[in-house]
């Protein structure tokens, strides 16, 4: 398949509104499906370039900054969630990540060989994904995952939250703006009209080949029940140790730099801090100076009784700017123009609403012992809120950071970062780009690493005879046949037998 000319469209005003539907009208759901089928059809035989060619052109609907801001302005405007700055940079930081790594690698006819073993791997689509998505991310995640399975020579559709709607109808009509200027079927990116029910998204988990979920955990649970093979992700609620080695004002910049991006509405933004006794005040203090108000008993009340409500968290006050905060939680003065605030905790569990996740500029603060302590601290908070998805620790000391590998239930560790920049991928991160992290079996998930492009193919095996591999029953069996006492002159026979 040709590619043309890449050329980028005017920018358009209009927005994707319901349309009403008549008596004797097929399925809308249907009607979606039967387009992104007739598309995927024709795509499902496009070579690596032009593959490449409509990666690039969904990310370059996203990346140009007159689009990055116009979609960050109408998810802020719609939500209610996060900063338009940091949405812009969140666009165009995990877009352009993303594309590096897509183009980094095969995903047309053969993507790998082993000629010791006589294998021969070939990539082939999986067909339409349906891929539900959240309301705090409604521009990027759609676009990340449309790059994702286009690069598998896949169709989309996406099933947005309906707080999101505008934003996401709106990105994806970019999506297929840009596919049209290079001569590629619009229908292969398409979104759920409005709308969006949970009956027509279990429509669309039914009847597509793949689901990739991203955003509840009722939607979670509906995908894995479709029948429809799926990929979801689990809740965060990051904890990270800061422990006597570490750089505590390098440390504390990292925390801050994450916790308030994008007004904590990622995942992997820090929820608790665990601090070991030895540094206590002085990594209070350099939280401080990075910009942390420290909430005093009373206030601490305070933001308990009006962060959750009746044991939910408050719509009004998740992913808000930090003066909404202070002003919703009655701070003093001095609490004006602070960051993110910090809220000392020594409970975990159900009747400790602080060490949960928040979504918010709350940083819930940890004294523990030492080191030792502070690893059970995580432990348990990981146990209440958050097992598998992610930790952190600030430390020169790298074999604690093994040991936190080693020995806690999660899918990532990271040392020394600003959580949120590392943790769904980085520059300086040997992670992939993504803006779903898989959490493995601790939350019910299907991967335990970030969903790539590699999710979203079927692979074919060539297989070609080698030189026999057969090893003797000696060289197997030998190590159990000692420690039972068995005979070898009986295990020479039984082998002649075979």
């Amino acid at each position: 398949m040709s590619v043309a000319r890449l050329k980028v469209p005017e920018r358009s005003s209009e927005r994707q509104e319901p349309t009403p539907s008549n008596p004797g009208e097929q399925d809308p759901v249907d009607a979606v499906m039967a387009r992104a089928r007739a598309a995927q059809r024709t795509f499902a035989h496009a070579d690596q370039e032009t593959a490449d060619a409509a990666v690039r052109a969904l990310a370059w609907s996203l990346y140009n900054p007159k689009h990055a801001r116009e979609l960050a302005e109408l998810a802020v405007e719609d939500t209610g969630l996060g900063n338009v700055a940091d949405k812009i940079v969140k666009k165009q930081r995990k877009t352009f990540g993303t594309l590096r790594d897509l183009l980094r690698a095969p995903s047309v006819g053969v993507i790998g060989r082993d000629e010791a073993r006589g294998l021969v791997k070939y990539a082939k689509p999986m067909g339409v994904i349906g891929a539900v998505t959240p309301s705090t991310n409604p521009g990027a995640t759609p676009v990340n995952k449309a790059m994702m399975a286009l690069k598998g020579r896949n169709a989309i559709v996406i099933a947005p939250s309906p707080l999101g709607y505008r934003t996401t109808a709106r990105i994806v009509d970019l999506m297929r703006q840009e596919l049209a200027a290079i001569g590629l079927a619009e229908d292969l990116v398409q979104i759920l009209p409005a709308p969006v029910t949970k009956e027509a998204t279990e429509a669309l988990m039914k009847s597509c080949d793949l689901i990739v979920v991203t955003g509840s955990q009722d939607n979670v649970r509906r995908a894995y029940s479709s029948g429809t093979p799926a990929i979801g992700v689990g809740a965060g609620n990051v904890p990270v140790i800061i422990d006597e080695t570490a750089d505590l004002d390098a440390a504390a910049a990292r925390i801050r730099d994450s916790k308030i991006f994008d007004n904590s509405t990622s995942c992997s933004s820090e929820n608790a801090v665990v601090i070991v006794d030895a540094v206590y005040d002085a990594a209070i203090a350099a939280l401080e100076r990075a910009g942390a108000y420290r909430c005093t008993p009373g206030e601490r009340q305070r933001v308990i009784e009006r962060l959750w409500v009746k044991g939910k968290l408050n719509r009004d006050l998740i992913a808000r700017n930090p003066d909404v905060l202070a002003q919703a939680f009655d701070l003093p003065a001095q609490a004006q123009g602070r960051s993110f605030f910090l809220v000392e905790e020594t409970g975990i569990g159900k009747g400790y609403p602080l060490s949960g996740e928040k979504l918010a500029l709350v940083l819930t603060v940890y004294r523990a012992s030492d080191f030792a302590d502070a690893k059970e601290r995580v432990r348990a908070i990981l146990e209440h809120q958050g097992k598998g998805h992610s930790c952190g620790l600030h430390t020169t000391d790298m074999d604690r950071a093994r040991t936190l590998a080693e020995d806690l239930e999660v899918v990532r560790v990271l040392v020394n970062f600003a959580h949120t920049f590392g943790n769904g991928g980085g520059f300086n991160s040997g992670l992939g780009f993504t803006l779903s992290m898989g959490c493995g079996s601790w939350q019910k998930n299907s991967i335990s690493e970030n969903l790539s492009y590699r999710h979203m193919i079927n692979i074919t095996h060539l297989v070609t005879p080698i030189p026999e591999d057969k090893p003797t029953e000696q060289e197997l069996f030998g190590p159990h046949w000692k420690r039972i006492g068995y005979e070898a002159e009986s295990a020479g026979q039984t082998e002649a037998a075979r």
